[in-house]
């Protein structure tokens, strides 16, 4: 059955030629009012927003109710919408208390709500069929790994209208379950971080702090530091014992050896130490030692790079999916506004027909990140979905100084975020189109001249036009 939101074609001469696509939605994360309002005056046409003790960022959530609501209003003045996240995995306390936390969110009529759990889900089914609440559409969370076909229809039949696709499938895959489900509406995740695990289904900081993952109280064990120590048997006990390393050991040079030596996916002979057991110590915590191990598919190294399908947009939006998601409700309004706008782009040069801008890419590696991936939309050989080098944010193309408050005479007035100094490439990032300048002169709030602006917190002033109050500054790199 031909999907209705894909291209399409007319005959003309005896050749296809394509016509408009259907452009999908662009979806923002919202983790509080001010990024919200970034992911719109950027180009979002929806944000979604974590519902108070039931969804999964819990602990790094400004919206309460008051600014659920006031966001919603918000959205709905401005023709886009808004949807609350409430994907936890609930136990029985929080089961107990869900439909009468549920209850304000629904009156406030959300444009969705983005749920995970079946019981949950029924609850709210029911309740809605009864007529105690308002119909309001469910989204079905990335943390219920919906990865075929059935699946989605099974959700279907239980009146979901949206699924949120596992972060493990392929583009190929994606565009069966298109074909097989052409009425139900699709997201995929296109850009921010990776899960270790399945989508959303990690335990590590629950076995680091007690903090579990699937209860929104995530610590990010995955991106801690760890180093890896070689290991001997307790003759005794025949548990891993630490074995102290050389000093001079260099884990790219181990790295590349082991490229030339391990099999990767089979098929050549494996290095004898590659059945030996390694422990492996996080910086923070030193002393604490946990075994790890490499089969023949590779070693388990559990920083992901982050997630980058602008170059897959094109291939998304004729495939027909709906909605197009950015990770990062924990992110910085700078890492909002650029993700907005570059997808935006990206969205609106596919459902014209304009070939893909190798540009947005550079405009992305601005943003801090772990290195970048296209994540299981592509197959690729197991080492490319991880990070081996760094386990912080790296800085690429730009680098985010400072937020432009307001502009008087000529002047604005700069909220400094990183360093910047006169004679540096500025890229004023602005809904209304960017900008890029040197950077001549730089003066104090006293009116002074000043060369730099060393940093966080200070307040300058530069040389900019009225029309960019509100704008974003980033520094270019030299090349």
């Amino acid at each position: 059955m031909p999907c209705p939101h894909a291209c399409s074609k007319s005959k003309l001469a005896g050749q296809y030629v394509s016509m408009s696509l259907h452009p999908p939605e662009l979806l923002l994360p919202a983790g509080s009012l001010e990024k919200m309002r970034a992911a719109y005056d950027f180009g979002a046409d929806a944000v979604y927003a974590g519902q108070p003790r039931y969804s999964l960022r819990a602990r790094n959530n400004e919206f309460k109710l008051e600014q659920i609501e006031i966001g919603i209003a918000e959205a709905h003045a401005r023709g886009k919408k808004f949807f609350v996240t409430s994907n936890l995995l609930p136990h029985n306390d929080k089961v107990r208390t869900y439909l009468r936390d549920i209850e304000p969110v629904i009156a406030m009529k959300p444009d969705g709500l983005i749920m995970a759990d079946p019981g949950l889900i029924m609850m709210v089914r029911e309740g809605m069929d009864k007529g105690n609440y308002q119909d309001i559409p469910i989204h079905l969370s990335v943390q219920a790994n919906t990865v075929n076909f059935m699946a989605v229809k099974f959700w279907q039949k239980v009146g979901v209208t949206r699924i949120i696709l596992s972060r493990e499938l392929s583009l190929e895959e994606i565009e069966k379950i298109r074909q097989e489900c052409p009425d139900m509406e699709l997201e995929v995740f296109v850009h921010g971080a990776l899960c270790i695990a399945y989508s959303g289904r990690c335990l590590l900081s629950g076995y680091f702090n007690r903090r579990d993952p699937n209860q929104g109280t995530c610590t990010n064990a995955c991106r801690w530091q760890y180093s890896t120590q070689t290991s001997a048997e307790n003759p005794n006990t025949g548990e891993a014992i630490a074995v102290k390393m050389d000093s001079g050991f260099n884990f790219s040079t181990a790295q590349e050896e082991a490229e030339s030596s391990f099999a990767t996916c089979g098929g050549s002979a494996r290095h004898p130490d590659a059945d030996k057991v390694y422990l492996l110590e996080e910086a923070g915590r030193p002393g604490q030692l946990m075994p790890i191990m490499e089969d023949e598919h590779g070693t388990y190294i559990m920083n992901s790079k982050d997630l980058r399908a602008v170059e897959h947009v094109e291939r998304l939006v004729k495939i027909g999916v709906d909605s197009l998601k950015v990770e990062g409700r924990t992110k910085s309004l700078y890492y909002v506004a650029r993700t907005a706008q570059t997808y935006r782009r990206a969205i609106d040069d596919a459902a014209a027909g304009r070939p893909f801008n190798p540009r947005l890419i550079t405009e992305l590696e601005g943003l801090a990140n772990r290195g970048f991936t296209s994540g299981f939309l592509e197959r690729r050989p197991s080492q490319d979905y991880q990070n081996y080098e760094t386990g912080h944010s790296a800085i690429g193309h730009s680098h985010f100084v400072g937020e432009v408050r307001n502009v008087f005479d000529g002047w604005a007035e700069v909220e400094v975020k990183n360093k910047f100094l006169v004679g540096d490439q500025i890229e004023v990032i602005h809904p209304g189109g960017n900008h890029v300048f040197k950077l001549e002169q730089m003066r104090s709030l006293a009116g002074d001249p000043i060369s730099a602006a060393p940093g966080s917190p200070l307040l300058v002033r530069i040389p900019l036009e009225a029309r960019f109050s509100g704008a974003l500054l980033a520094r270019l790199m030299p090349a």
